[in-house]
């Protein structure tokens, strides 16, 4: 269940808000007149979704250029370099 917090919250108890955020590496969110305004985490937790993010990013870039012919799967460029090894090209 997320941590919900108003932004007095915020202001008066920051010390809690980031310990939580750090121990939890879970988001806190914020809210102002009673809506949500903003999702705290700590600088560790947002640097591995920012990770995560760009990995998946690359992953796809990497799906994309095999599936347009620009680029190889890893299995077949091996099993070429194997070949070429067995017939003494290498």
């Amino acid at each position: 269940m997320p941590n919900i917090r108003s932004s007095t919250d915020l202001r008066n108890n920051y010390n809690q808000i980031s310990k939580f955020c750090h121990e939890s590496r879970e988001p806190v969110f914020i809210t102002k007149n009673g809506r949500g305004d903003l999702a705290v985490m700590s600088i560790e937790t947002y640097e591995m979704l920012t990770g995560k993010l760009e990995l998946y990013n690359l992953l796809d870039e990497g799906r994309a250029a095999v599936k347009e012919g620009r680029k190889r799967p890893l299995t077949d460029v091996m099993r070429d370099i194997r070949q070429e090894m067995t017939d003494g090209r290498i």
